[in-house]
């Protein structure tokens, strides 16, 4: 079944709410459908006298409520996975509704169900009502299934005109009020979802600025404070490789004093355009720490290839310096450089201190320079 042209663009998440809204909504319905049955059944003139029919009839609206309980929501939720859950279970929603439209038309022709005529009326009465407002997410197909439900009854109807006209009347109006409300419903339904997408949205927005330096753009210490332990335990759970640069810029606070602070911004922000130049990796997270301190987590890098580039960005930094108002302004690091080795590193802290250990040695044996992380 193609989707709604209405459907919003967004599909994502508005295919992950909808499938979690119609799985909610269509496991208590299908109950009453059996139950609707039961009573109509039951209550015509000899049930007795109808035993393979009432058996039939229950089979078939017990395996429809069972097939809807059993149909859950798929483990992987992508989007195509999520329309075909979708389309499925809305297969189950309009072979019911037909289901039951089939047996409200065989009620009214049949004269044993004559006592039970007004049971299966108001049940497809409400079946439609509870269709229109509480499955608005596909317009389309709630409308095929309320005329499923309701449009063979009302070719029966009209078959007996002469004595059924008053009901049949009456139901067809209660038929078009369900599709205005229907419209309605679909509308609000959308609008919320919409709504709902926006503070997603917002949300995710505040997360990332969160997690996000405003002066580089690169991850802040709440970032690092995340990713860093993560990073450990899938390293040390899957056997690979993770490294660890740790920089920080020399003399830092003399730029400061003898240029301005914004002039420091201006050479922080330059840093971390010549860090993004050189570590390069997909999978490599550049972060301020604080200050003028910052760290590059590199997951799957073993230590030569980190100390490669680190000592790359060094050399280039030595010699290119820091681009100010126009002239260059010479510019150092010292490095500090180190890989996970989950015999030697018992925690993430340990890792992070061999490696700070190995910056500050670079730092006391006088700067500009790397040190790589001593064993534990």
């Amino acid at each position: 079944m193609a989707p709604d042209s209405s459907f919003p663009r967004n599909a994502s998440f508005a295919l992950l709410r909808e499938s979690q809204d119609t799985r909610v909504r269509t496991r208590l319905g299908g109950i009453y459908y059996l139950l609707a049955w039961l009573l109509t059944w039951g209550f015509s003139a000899a049930p007795a006298a109808m035993p393979l029919l009432g058996t039939l009839g229950s089979l078939f609206f017990a395996a429809m409520l069972a097939l809807r309980w059993l149909h859950r929501l798929p483990p992987q939720q992508s989007d195509g996975c999520l329309r075909q859950w979708i389309d499925r279970h809305w297969a189950l929603i309009l072979t019911t509704s037909l289901g039951w439209g089939l047996t409200h038309a065989w009620v009214l022709l049949h004269p044993e169900f004559a006592p039970s005529r007004m049971i299966a009326t108001l049940s497809t009465v409400a079946f439609s009502t509870a269709m229109a407002f509480n499955f608005p997410m596909r317009k389309a197909r709630c409308v095929t299934a309320i005329l499923l439900l309701y449009a063979p009854g009302l070719v029966a109807l009209a078959s007996q005109w002469a004595s059924q006209e008053a009901l049949a009347v009456t139901l067809g109006f209660y038929l078009s009020y369900l599709l205005l409300a229907l419209t309605r419903s679909h509308r609000e339904y959308h609008a919320t979802l919409a709504m709902e997408q926006q503070l997603v949205d917002q949300r995710e927005r505040f997360d990332q600025l969160s997690r996000t330096d405003s002066l580089t753009q690169l991850g802040n210490r709440l970032q690092f404070n995340g990713l860093f332990p993560s990073m450990v335990a899938s390293a040390r759970r899957q056997g690979t490789p993770l490294s660890l640069v740790l920089l920080d810029i020399d003399f830092f606070k003399r730029i400061n004093d003898e240029h301005g602070h914004s002039s420091g911004d201006a050479c922080l922000s330059d840093f971390a355009e010549r860090m993004r130049r050189v570590f390069r990796r997909e999978s490599d997270a550049l972060l301020r720490l604080g200050g003028e301190e910052f760290g590059v987590l590199m997951p799957g890098a073993t230590l030569d290839e980190a100390s490669a580039l680190a000592e790359r960005f060094r050399a280039e930094l030595a010699s290119d310096g820091c681009e100010l108002h126009g002239r260059r302004l010479p510019i150092t690091a010292s490095l500090g450089v180190g890989s996970f080795d989950p015999a030697r590193d018992d925690s993430p802290e340990a890792f992070f201190k061999r490696v700070d250990d190995a910056l500050y040695r670079a730092k006391s044996e006088g700067r500009d320079r790397l040190a790589l992380a001593a064993p534990a």
